[in-house]
């Protein structure tokens, strides 16, 4: 099989024409002639089915992350080097980020790319060399979190003493749920827990951690919040390494306490945390104390107090009983019987002006009841009913009078009024004439034969039409 593209030896050119020497009839192959476009195809198709799925090894360098989420770098050893692509939708699935100088194993297919006619390799997979891809991520994402100061101990918030609501974020079928449980009961049944369940592993896990740390951030329905899960391999606890996780509980203004794994255990949760918890049985241990330390405590700060109390009351009494010894004190004790004193007087003296005061109005009382009782208040209410009575009458006829009058001279003002209106005039048989405008006629010559006009008689309109005027 001759390779794609490539010319037939000469031996064959020689073996055909010796042929037709010896009487055979021979046809020399076809050329054919190819595109660029079309070869480098070909080529691809052939590299694509020869190397579909190779590993290869090798170090990054010139590594590019487009904004598109390819990822382009160049994979190279002392001798060689070749171009990697890998897309968005295997780039995503990567459990750390590649950067330059790094020594990974690259499993992908060998291709073309046409347009530059470049061979590369399409890769679908890339592990680090060594050490495994979650723990380079897991360093990666480390370095980084801990250069913006998400680790420093300055921003981790204090954890209250004895918190009145508690908010868990875990799985609740877990085993971790149950013991923390056990032991919030154990220690102090007062305290309410409010329970966020989301997956604890898994592709999803870190994304349900993040909402019941925004949920319970936002609602502000508890004082601290604990993000739990039992033990397990680092595949297991990879949700916990997860960057938005660390940024919201960064961002979280309620405390958070990491109680992840075992005590061997560690993730970036623990690094950013408030508080890291070595299991999830000592962060109930840590976040709640128990009655019994409490009670205990409460009675020795009483004991402290009382015995505080009464070493102040001897040092005051102590303090005291110099002072009453020393002679301003004896001093001031004189000052203060004669201001006793003279209080004393003032209180008799005002007493005694406030009986010649009650008294004196006592009498005035008397005095001003008598009156009363002699005074005929029916007497003077009957005077003054018949004055105003006999006033009301004159009132009542002045008006009436008044009335009279002025009918009497509406009466003939009317009278006069009706014997001077134009009106009154018709009622003795003459007529007010109108023109076809409406303007009164008092000269004949203004209308000529055949104009309408009209006649306002006492009673009644007449319509008309001029046949003859005389001036």
């Amino acid at each position: 099989m001759l390779p794609i593209g490539a010319s037939p030896p000469a031996v064959n050119f020689f073996c055909m024409a010796s042929a037709d020497q010896l009487g055979f009839s021979f046809r020399p192959a076809e050329r054919r002639t190819w595109t660029v476009r079309d070869l480098v195809a070909a080529v691809r198709t052939h590299l694509e089915r020869e190397y579909g799925d190779v590993w290869v090894e090798g170090e990054i360098s010139n590594f590019r992350a487009h904004d598109s989420g390819h990822l382009y770098f160049t994979l190279k050893d002392r001798n060689a080097q070749i171009r990697v692509v890998m897309f968005r939708s295997s780039a995503r699935l990567l459990r750390f980020r590649p950067e330059d100088g790094l020594q990974v194993v690259v499993r992908g297919r060998v291709t073309i790319y046409e347009d530059r006619g470049e061979l590369q390799i399409s890769a679908e997979y890339v592990e680090p060399k060594g050490a495994g891809a979650l723990q380079i991520a897991f360093e990666q994402l480390k370095a980084k979190l801990e250069a913006e100061g998400l680790f420093d101990s300055a921003r981790k918030k204090p954890i209250p003493t004895l918190p009145a609501r508690i908010g868990i974020v875990t799985s609740p079928q877990a085993a971790a749920l149950r013991d923390i449980l056990n032991i919030l009961r154990r220690r102090h049944d007062t305290a309410s827990v409010l329970i966020f369940p989301a997956q604890v592993q898994g592709e999803a896990a870190s994304l349900e951690v993040t909402a019941g740390i925004r949920y319970f951030n936002k609602a502000r329905n508890v004082d601290v919040i604990i993000v739990a899960r039992g033990g397990g391999s680092a595949e297991d606890l990879a949700a916990f390494n997860h960057e938005g996780l660390a940024r919201a509980v960064a961002a979280c203004e309620i405390p958070v306490i990491s109680a992840v794994g075992h005590e061997t255990d560690f993730t970036i949760l623990d690094f950013v945390a408030d508080l890291r918890a070595p299991t999830p049985s000592a962060a109930a241990e840590l976040v709640i104390r128990s009655r019994q330390e409490v009670d205990e405590q409460l009675g020795g700060l009483q004991r402290r107090l009382g015995k505080a109390m009464r070493y102040q009351l001897l040092i005051a009494r102590q303090n005291l009983s110099e002072l009453a010894r020393h002679g301003a004190f004896a001093r001031m004790m004189n000052l203060i019987h004669r201001r006793e004193q003279r209080l004393d007087d003032l209180l008799n003296r005002l007493a005694h002006a406030q009986r010649d005061v009650i008294e004196s109005q006592r009498r005035r009382f008397e005095t001003l009841s008598g009156a009363v009782r002699h005074y005929d208040l029916r007497r003077v209410l009957g005077g003054m009913k018949k004055d105003l009575d006999a006033r009301t009458t004159a009132t009542t006829s002045a008006i009436r009078n008044l009335l009279l009058e002025r009918k009497v001279r509406v009466e003939r003002m009317d009278t006069a009024l009706r014997a001077l209106s134009p009106l009154a005039i018709l009622e003795r048989g003459y007529a007010l004439v109108f023109d076809a405008s409406g303007n009164l006629l008092k000269d004949a010559g203004r209308v000529k034969p055949g104009d309408d006009i009209s006649a306002r008689l006492a009673k009644g309109t007449l319509d008309a039409m001029v046949k003859k005027s005389r001036s």
